[in-house]
């Protein structure tokens, strides 16, 4: 786990536009996110910016056998380390290429898509091409998770989603503004 923080810590230092935040998200903002999708339904769940494989882990734990999770990282280290620790699970490296993903892997439309992408520190152009794959590839009613450290993409997410409810996690370090939106 240490070593785990320390390569988390070195990695947003080299590339903090990439990474943005100090330290992996926590166990609070992971059950804010998390504990009340509807595990039973969901046939595909997508996480983009995966990182040290906080949220996998608990997606990995609630997911049942038959739903396929599609987990995004795109720094090269962490992304074989996830591969290693979920090996059942299928990998990709870039968000703004999930409808690429989706049709090598032939898949379905997502029923959830889950973000720790840091949006605020992205180009405006990323933003929208991410969130284009994202929504090209969530289903009609599909919920879309994402966290910030602001309320910066509260205007971009609402443009897209016909639902957007905030919450906060006090908890978390930074503390986070959890996005529900719903398509």
């Amino acid at each position: 786990m240490l070593a785990t923080r320390i390569v988390f810590l070195k990695k947003f230092f080299d590339e903090p536009a990439k990474i943005g935040s100090i330290i992996p998200s926590s166990k609070f903002l992971t059950r804010k996110m998390l504990a009340d999708l509807p595990w039973s339904e969901m046939g595909n769940i997508v996480e983009l910016g995966a990182g040290t494989g906080v949220f996998t882990e608990y997606i990995a734990q609630y997911k049942k056998e038959t739903c396929k999770a599609v987990i995004i990282e795109q720094d090269p280290v962490m992304l074989a380390e996830l591969r290693v620790r979920f090996p059942d699970m299928l990998f990709g490296r870039r968000a703004e290429k999930l409808s690429y993903i989706f049709n090598e892997l032939n898949l379905a439309k997502a029923d959830c898509i889950i973000s720790g992408l840091p949006f605020a520190m992205f180009t405006p152009d990323l933003r929208e091409s991410i969130l284009d794959a994202a929504t090209t590839q969530l289903k009609k009613d599909g919920r879309f998770i994402a966290f910030q450290y602001s309320l910066q993409m509260y205007p971009m997410f609402h443009r897209r989603f016909s639902e957007v409810k905030v919450s906060f996690e006090l908890r978390n370090f930074p503390p986070a503004f959890v996005y529900y939106c719903r398509q």
